[in-house]
């Protein structure tokens, strides 16, 4: 069975060589890593630092678009065309197998009702503890497949998946017609809602896993938040009748839970203005059309979408 990588890349840095070097060191070989990558010229200065690099990596398809050109879902539509492969996988570049058995246990979660699995990510040595949290809540332990059964009980839940390493079949993504080709965000879980609507499951492989994470600023966590609200706003059809809402306070419960067991409570008031950030800027992005358009692009992560 013939599996493929599509890595969006963005002024990679050395990293690159590194998730490149553990891919093609997996159980299960991986055909091409077909890398879609925004701004030749960053691309172009990494790949001169190491002038083995194309002797080392046979396998490796690049192609280059400009910032304007970059989207969330249409650029990894784009890759997935240059595959194929009965499987894929999509990854971002900062996400790090942490074994040689991802793509395994990623591919075994793709059983005949599953149109998707995707990782377990884990904090990095640097993540504060509050990101650990954030991850630990959305990433457990243990595996499950979620259907439309579990609306009721799951919510938005339901539809929670992750491109920063998830698996895809092939046939179910054309069946589908794919991601869709212009969004600000959220490109995922709206592909992810479809496959649930249509039948299928939606696999999370916990075993299979990868180190990823990020201690946003509040700033940098309310931009992100209004982008997920504008994604939100512009699919009505995905996430009008699920709530987001009762997943935050979920987590601040969790939160008070995990600080109170390591006597940390005094980092309580910091997830809290956080978490503020995160609502104010979920909540702008929502209604988002009200806003001035200068408000707009002061707000937004993701400039280039607006133009």
């Amino acid at each position: 069975m013939k599996i493929d990588v599509i890595i969006p890349v963005y002024r990679p840095g050395l990293e690159l060589f590194a998730l490149l070097e553990r891919l093609g060191n997996q159980t299960a070989a991986v055909q091409n890593i077909i890398l879609m990558n925004t701004e030749k010229k960053y691309f172009q200065q990494l790949v001169n630092s190491n002038p083995k690099f194309w002797d080392e990596h046979r396998n490796i398809k690049v192609y280059h678009l400009s910032r304007r050109e970059f989207d969330h879902g249409g650029t990894r539509h784009m890759g997935i065309m240059h595959s194929d492969a009965e499987i894929f996988l999509t990854m971002t570049q900062d996400a790090m197998p942490v074994d040689k058995y991802l793509v395994e246990r990623l591919v075994q979660g793709l059983t005949d009702c599953v149109a998707v699995a995707y990782a377990r990510q884990l904090p990095s040595g640097s993540s504060s503890e509050l990101e650990r949290i954030s991850r630990a809540f959305n990433y457990p332990e243990t595996s499950c497949v979620k259907t439309g059964d579990d609306v009721k009980t799951l919510g938005i839940k339901t539809f929670f998946c992750s491109n920063v390493c998830a698996a895809y079949r092939r046939d179910v993504y054309d069946e589908l017609g794919g991601f869709i080709r212009h969004t600000i965000f959220n490109e995922d879980m709206i592909y992810a809602a479809k496959a649930v609507k249509a039948g299928y499951g939606i696999a999370y492989q916990a075993q299979a896993q990868v180190i990823h994470s990020h201690n946003y600023t509040n700033m940098q966590q309310l931009r992100r938040n209004f982008d997920l609200g504008v994604s939100q706003a512009d699919h009505p059809e995905v996430f009008g009748n699920v709530s987001s809402e009762s997943e935050g306070r979920k987590l601040v419960a969790e939160a008070w839970r995990r600080l109170k067991e390591k006597r940390q409570l005094y980092r309580f008031p910091g997830f809290l203005v956080q978490c503020c950030f995160k609502y104010a800027g979920y909540l702008l992005g929502k209604h988002y059309r009200r806003l001035p358009r200068k408000w707009v692009l002061a707000l937004t992560g993701n400039r280039p979408y607006w133009r």
